[in-house]
Order: C-alpha cells, then sequence, then structure tokens
C-alpha cells in the first residue's frame, strides 16, 4: 500500500513580512514564523511555505449513525463514516474530544486513507456519508475536500461537523464540497467565547448566515449547555430569537448535555430539566425544530409536525421508531417537513462499529 503524503501545500495564507506568513483559513490569522505551527498545530511555515501536515492521516475511523452527529433532518436512520484528525483551532476548556482535538504529537495519527480509499469504504460498508468530525475539518480542509470529491463521485454525501470559525474567504471553498453540516454554537455571549473558546461569536454567526444565505448545504445547529455558563435563560432566550429572526422556524436546533472534561472537570452534568426548559424557551420563540441530546429523553429528541403535532419520526437514543413521513411530508395533514429525507428510513440503528482501512 502506498501511504498518502501527510505533508501537502495549504491554501489562505499571504505573506505577512519578512520573517512571517499569516494564515488566513480561520480568524485567529496566526502569524508563523518559519520551522513553526500555528496554534491548530496541524499548518505551519516552511521555508516560506504554508503546508497542512496531517493530510491523509486520522486517529481512525467508525461507522455512526448520522443522528449521533448529530442530524436530525438528514437521511434519517442512515450509516456515517465518521473521522477526524488532531488539532483544532479554538481552545474550548470543555472539549469532549480533547485528545484528538488537542493532540500535539502526529503518532496519535494511527491510522491513514486516501480519498479515494475513503469513497471506497464507504461503498464497501454501506454508508451513505461520510462525517469529518472529532476535530474541526476546517483546520483540514485541503484534505477534507479532497475527500468529498471522492466521494461526492460515487454518490456518498459529505457532512461536516464543526464550529465554524473560518473567515469569509475560506467558507466558500470548504462548504461547496459539503452536503451537510452541523454548527457548534458554543454559546451566545462574547464572553463566552473569548474566555473559555479562545474566538469571537460573530464569526460563528457569520458562518451561519452564510450557509442560510449562500449555500444549499443542509445544516443544523448545537449548543451544549454548561451550568452556570450558558444556560441562563436570558441567553437561551437571545440565541432561539437570533436563530428564528436570521435563520428561521425550520432549522433545527440541538441542546446537548454536558459532562465534565478536560479543563471544566469542577462542572456539574448538565441536569436533564435544563435541556426541557431550553427547549421549551426555543419553541416558544416559534423554533418548530428543537431537539434535546446526551440524555434518554424520546419527546425530546422525536420529530413533530409543526402544523398537527403528529410524532413524525420517533426517536429513542439513536434507534428510530414510528415513521409517519410520505414524501418529506407529514402523513396526517401534508406539511413538508425541511431536509433531506427519502422514502423509507434507514435501519442502522444505534450502533457505532469501528473500522480499519485495508490496502
Amino acid at each position: 500500500m502506498t501511504m498518502p503524503a501527510s505533508q501537502v501545500p495549504a491554501s489562505f495564507w499571504h505573506k505577512f513580512d519578512d520573517k512571517k506568513l499569516q494564515c488566513d483559513l480561520c480568524p485567529r490569522y496566526c502569524k508563523i514564523g518559519d520551522g513553526q505551527r500555528g496554534l491548530c498545530y496541524v499548518r505551519g511555515n516552511e521555508g516560506g511555505k504554508m503546508y497542512l501536515y496531517t493530510y491523509g492521516r486520522s486517529s481512525g475511523f467508525c461507522i455512526d449513525p448520522i443522528e449521533k452527529k448529530p442530524l436530525n433532518h438528514f437521511l434519517p436512520g442512515t450509516p456515517v463514516l465518521s473521522f477526524g484528525t488532531a488539532g483544532c483551532n479554538l481552545a474550548c476548556k470543555f472539549c469532549q474530544n480533547w485528545d484528538m482535538s488537542k493532540a500535539r504529537e502526529m503518532d496519535r495519527l494511527c491510522d491513514s486513507g486516501s480519498p479515494q480509499q475513503l469513497a471506497d469504504t464507504c461503498l464497501q460498508m454501506g454508508c451513505r456519508s461520510i462525517a469529518y468530525t472529532y476535530n474541526d475539518p476546517v483546520i483540514f480542509l485541503e484534505y477534507a475536500e479532497d475527500v468529498a470529491a471522492a466521494c461526492r463521485a460515487v454518490g456518498v454525501n459529505s457532512v461536516a461537523v464543526t464550529a465554524g470559525y473560518i473567515t469569509d474567504q475560506a467558507r466558500p471553498r470548504f462548504f461547496d464540497a459539503m452536503d451537510a453540516a452541523n454548527v457548534d454554537l458554543k454559546a451566545f455571549t462574547e464572553r463566552f467565547y473569548k474566555h473559555i473558546c479562545g474566538g469571537h461569536l460573530s464569526n460563528v454567526l457569520d458562518t451561519l448566515l452564510y450557509l442560510h444565505n449562500e449555500t444549499e448545504v443542509w445544516f443544523e445547529i448545537t449548543t451544549l449547555l454548561i451550568p452556570d455558563e450558558n444556560d441562563s435563560d436570558p441567553e437561551i432566550e437571545a440565541l432561539s430569537r437570533w436563530v428564528m429572526d436570521n435563520l428561521g422556524p425550520d432549522i433545527p436546533l440541538h441542546f446537548t448535555a454536558f459532562h465534565p472534561d478536560w479543563k471544566m472537570m469542577d462542572k456539574s452534568h448538565t441536569p436533564p430539566e435544563t435541556l426541557q426548559r431550553a427547549r421549551r424557551i426555543a419553541r416558544q420563540h416559534g423554533l418548530h425544530y428543537v431537539y434535546v441530546g446526551n440524555v434518554h429523553d424520546s419527546e425530546g429528541s422525536s420529530t413533530y409536525c409543526p402544523n398537527c403535532g403528529l410524532r413524525l419520526i420517533e426517536r429513542d437514543w439513536y434507534q428510530l421508531g414510528e415513521w409517519n413521513l410520505k414524501d418529506g411530508c407529514c402523513i396526517h395533514c401534508g406539511t413538508e417537513i425541511p431536509g433531506r429525507f427519502e422514502a423509507e428510513p434507514g435501519h442502522w440503528g444505534a450502533r457505532r462499529q469501528p473500522v480499519f482501512l485495508q490496502g
């Protein structure tokens, strides 16, 4: 087997001065000296040129239900091949994939796969989609877009699980490669983004507006609710109003439960009642499809018709049950439900299956 090259020329940079290059991929705009890397650790300056160091390398591959991304309105019940690399362009203190996203050792990337290998694996395993996840695919854009092109050629969809922290310049190229996305809207205050994530809220909102106004990418939003940090009624109300006013009532919004991790071990788990309260607030502000996650709550995880109230898709964790859609519409009142639906749901269920690529 010919191993894919891990170091390839990177895009979106320019010469900052005689000694440094500026990375223009994300809003950090890292100024990087020769032999150094940006905060993401996977893009660096070598001899006056910018490179991506994780092309073709992964921390592992696994088949998941598409609902785990989470995407509830994109080919429900189907399997998705998931993978990530190393590094991240944010510094979230609560990161629940910190062993990969904060990795500074390339030997964590123990698996490898060329774009064509990944496309072939999706076909062999019956995966309808491939997900770029675990760490943010924005930072391995060149690898992600090549995989997406190979997958698109054989009818496999691409799903970005991303924090949306990307520049205006890079957004079109990145999202042109994607069919669906889940954008992690981490909170709705600049304080949270600055002090807990090391970023800015406005850049993420710009990404959401871009997706809604400029693309055909199907996208959903996830907010992890952390006790006493981003779970107050006023913040949830502000977030819900912004989504309603700027994206409309039909964008699915997921509120998910936090568990103590990495640098926020002192925080408690999110009570189910907090998620239910957030869901109630968002629905009161006019959002039609509001979900809870990381807890067992079949009602909060299921999809209902916004017109007649019929349960359209029953979910128990990641297992689908009742299905009351026909041609993407409610079988009772005919209301069209936004998303990408097929005549029948997939039957992957809640399985999580590791995959080892063969050369």
